[in-house]
């Protein structure tokens, strides 16, 4: 199994869909900075939009993410001691999602990382990949690996809801299982298909060539999937209560405390940072912790970086880091992101969790609208 990524040195400012859906088909869209790129914040509405990610389909612009390739013939047992992820024990066409830490143990960034047969592939939004590859790059020693950030000729979209993968089948794609992917064709078009992740809806994410994702993106459309921008797709994620990296967790927490178990392998063997990870897990000793909120007061607005005080009495607890109101039909909440201690999340039922507007709920799980 192969899939063609190709190193590039320009600087992408749009989304290589972006620049093909303003170039002449769609003009009047206004893009809006996401993740270090360029890209549709919306086409028909968020709410429109959100409705179709979660009762149909929605196909989404991927292309803020990119790839970071690792080759050489120590590439598996160098990566596997660099991430919390486990390397060693994936076959070619299994995907995982990772974070990479330092010494201490606090996160310097996420991925997802794919399995290929003569190379791994980590997928990170290109916010964060300049800090990642930094970081990596320290520790190829006397390493037969090679690190390199490959841009330009490979991009992504997605495809989320209920009837993505009756869609996906219809224009002759074979489903991949969950946490793997397989080559195929869309429209005439080489794509790699992997199962993504979510606690919500199906989800599916589609490797393409940059300059075939309009036609690959059409053949979507023209299927039945509803064209979704970034906004909805950030209310999708707060729903599920899907953290961010550098929004919600940041290099000031620990694994246990970014709340994103999925991430860590605890049978792997060594890793930079392990030590602290075991440690936590043996002691169970974070005194913060991420979690999903449904508030009820005032729906805040939060800007970029912007976070709210979270407070139970007259202590400070803790800090909003994203919110989303969604009112759908059957479905109308505001709901949030955030870090609070762990004391007053389990004392909150007696000493409620509170913010400038109103309270906030500790969810255990996502809440799953109610299918039509």
């Amino acid at each position: 199994m192969s899939q063609t990524y190709q190193i590039s040195d320009a600087a992408v400012v749009e989304t290589p869909l972006a620049s093909q859906l303003s170039a002449d088909r769609a003009p009047s869209i206004d893009l809006k900075m996401h993740r270090g790129a360029r890209t549709p914040p919306g086409f028909s509405g968020s709410a429109a939009e959100l409705q179709a990610l979660l009762h149909g389909a929605g196909v989404f612009d991927l292309g803020y993410r990119t790839f970071l390739r690792a080759t050489g013939k120590d590439r598996v047992r160098w990566l596997n001691g660099m991430i919390t992820q486990a390397v060693k024990t994936m076959t070619p066409g299994q995907a995982g999602y990772t974070l990479v830490l330092n010494a201490q143990g606090r996160i310097q960034g996420d991925s997802d990382v794919f399995s290929y047969d003569d190379y791994l592939l980590l997928e990170t939004d290109r916010a964060q990949s300049e800090r990642l590859l930094t970081h990596l790059r320290r520790y190829i020693i006397m390493d037969d690996v090679k690190l390199e950030e490959l841009d330009g000729s490979t991009t992504a979209i997605g495809i989320a809801g209920p009837g993505s993968a009756a869609i996906l089948q219809k224009l002759g794609l074979t489903l991949p299982e969950a946490g793997t992917f397989r080559s195929g064709q869309l429209a005439g078009v080489e794509v790699t298909l992997i199962c993504a992740w979510s606690p919500v809806v199906t989800r599916f994410e589609l490797h393409v060539p940059a300059g075939q994702v309009f036609q690959a993106w059409e053949a979507l459309v023209e299927g039945g999937a509803v064209p979704c921008g970034v906004t909805a797709l950030e209310d999708l994620r707060i729903l599920e209560g899907t953290p961010l990296f550098d929004v919600d967790f940041s290099d000031k927490h620990l694994p246990q405390e970014a709340n994103v178990p999925r991430a860590l392998n605890f049978t792997k063997g060594c890793y930079i940072g392990q030590e602290i990870v075991e440690r936590i897990r043996s002691r169970a000793t974070v005194h913060r912790a991420l979690r999903q909120f449904a508030l009820q007061g005032a729906a805040p607005t939060l800007g970029p970086g912007e976070k709210i005080e979270l407070r139970a009495g007259d202590a400070a607890v803790g800090e909003l880091t994203s919110v989303a109101s969604i009112d759908l039909p059957g479905f109308s909440k505001t709901l949030a992101l955030g870090v609070a201690r762990v004391e007053a999340l389990e004392k909150s039922e007696t000493e409620p969790i509170t913010y400038d507007g109103g309270t906030a709920i500790p969810l255990a799980a996502p809440p799953i609208p109610a299918t039509e």
